[in-house]
């Protein structure tokens, strides 16, 4: 008899297995993402984005040197990550509108050339110099300002080496005086996002909440660990074939106990009373990425909903997400945003919260953009006294930090995701209106 049952319990954990497994298959990420856009978008962005971005930094040529292995960070942005040996890439506005010309080695020049991203791919023979056959074009057009790679506050735009900016530098002679940084050609050109990226944002953001309310739902409270919420969300990752928004080992972030900025889940058991946090991102196409956050109260014994205490902290935190986001608008600046919500989180008598109110977010988690903060700091970073444009996409919190019980600090930080419009921003997906509720099984 015991025999029997032993093998009925086997054949029910096969059936299950075999469920999950059935469950799982039905997601084919190739069919689900359908073809990478990214071919289409970068060329869209290199042909209307770029010329502008070139004119608002009064720059007349930018000039970007690829190389194999140790490559320009910008080199997939310009169609170099192909790049074996040295190719120079060139984008410019002249009397007859924009050009983007690239210098490349002959192995690669003709599959470079076939893509159709650049009006021109010129062949450099093996033992020729692509950097010195750019620097005699540059030098017959007589450019005043050329912008290359190397920058100290952006290092998106700080990929030319040393040894790359001394070969530039002998070619051009007394013409290295007209170089200059790069860092506001790639300001301007990496934090405007183009519509269509808008929608993967969209589509990015949305798959990160789901998870998130999934990922509560598995919860049993004096069972679960914050790292079993967080491997539920490394599975459903393999599943839907995405990649993390950040580094690994601090995606995702679940964290029921105090404050831990950014950092890794642990194995703190997960207990009524306490107040989670999951801080989640993802990576769609490996181009584009979200950066969002849910908060969830684990119910105690008898009670049918959050304390009154957490319920106005949920409330504050949210009230100032809808601050900054009332005040994101063209020509604001992002010292602005930040300051919106800070009123508020003073009247509700926050503790200090060191963070700023949010940041760009596209290409990575914390991308090129203004940063909403610095209204409360000691001094603002130029980054903050940027202004917002039409196509920005932003990351950005609702705060509010008490103390707890026994004296360390937990912060609610709503964390939403936006785009700038013409005249105001909106959500890229509903926001989170009220906070979760797991209930003591």
């Amino acid at each position: 008899m015991k025999i029997k049952i032993i093998l009925s319990l086997f054949i029910l954990v096969l059936i299950s297995c075999n469920q999950q497994k059935e469950e799982v298959s039905k997601i084919n990420p190739v069919e689900y993402w359908g073809e990478n856009p990214w071919p289409e978008i970068r060329k869209k962005r290199i042909n209307t984005l770029l010329p502008n971005a070139l004119k608002e930094a009064n720059i007349d040529c930018w000039m970007v040197i690829c190389r194999e292995n140790n490559n320009d960070p910008l080199a997939d942005h310009v169609g170099g990550e192909n790049a074996g040996g040295t190719a120079a890439f060139l984008f410019y506005n002249d009397d007859n509108g924009f050009h983007s010309k690239v210098f490349s080695p002959s192995g690669e020049s003709t599959a470079l050339g076939e893509l159709k991203i650049h009006d021109e791919v010129v062949p450099v023979e093996r033992g020729k110099s692509a950097i010195e056959q750019a620097v005699t074009f540059i030098k017959a057009q007589n450019f005043s300002k050329i912008a290359i790679n190397s920058s100290q506050s952006n290092s998106t735009a700080d990929g030319l080496s040393y040894t790359q900016r001394q070969t530039l530098e002998s070619f051009l002679g007394s013409d290295a005086n007209k170089l200059v940084s790069s860092t506001e050609v790639v300001y301007n050109w990496l934090s405007i996002k183009l519509p269509e990226e808008v929608e993967i944002l969209t589509k990015a953001a949305e798959l990160t909440a789901q998870f998130q309310i999934e990922a509560y739902q598995q919860i049993i409270p004096g069972t679960s660990t914050d790292v079993d919420i967080a491997k539920f969300l490394k599975q459903k990752m393999a599943e839907y074939g995405v990649k993390d928004g950040w580094a690994p080992d601090q995606n995702p972030n679940v964290n029921s106990g105090p404050d831990r900025g950014h950092s890794h889940a642990t194995d703190k058991v997960i207990m009524p009373g306490d107040v989670i946090q999951i801080d989640f991102g993802i990576k769609l196409y490996d181009r584009w990425v979200s950066d969002i956050q849910r908060f969830a109260y684990v119910l105690k014994e008898g009670e049918t909903k959050a304390p009154k205490d957490i319920q106005f902290y949920w409330d504050s935190g949210k009230a100032g997400s809808r601050a900054a986001l009332a005040a994101m608008k063209p020509g604001v600046k992002g010292v602005d945003v930040d300051k919106a919500q800070r009123l508020l989180m003073e009247k509700a008598k926050s503790e200090y919260v060191m963070w700023g109110t949010g940041h760009p977010v596209g290409y990575v988690a914390h991308d090129v953009g203004p940063n909403l903060g610095g209204s409360q700091a000691s001094h603002v970073r130029p980054a903050s006294q940027k202004k917002l444009k039409e196509g920005m996409t932003f990351a950005f919190d609702g705060f509010h930090a008490w103390k707890r019980a026994d004296g360390t600090e937990k912060t609610i930080s709503v964390e939403e995701m936006a785009v700038v419009t013409k005249d105001a921003a909106r959500y890229l997906i509903n926001p989170q209106e009220e906070l979760i509720l797991i209930k003591s099984r």
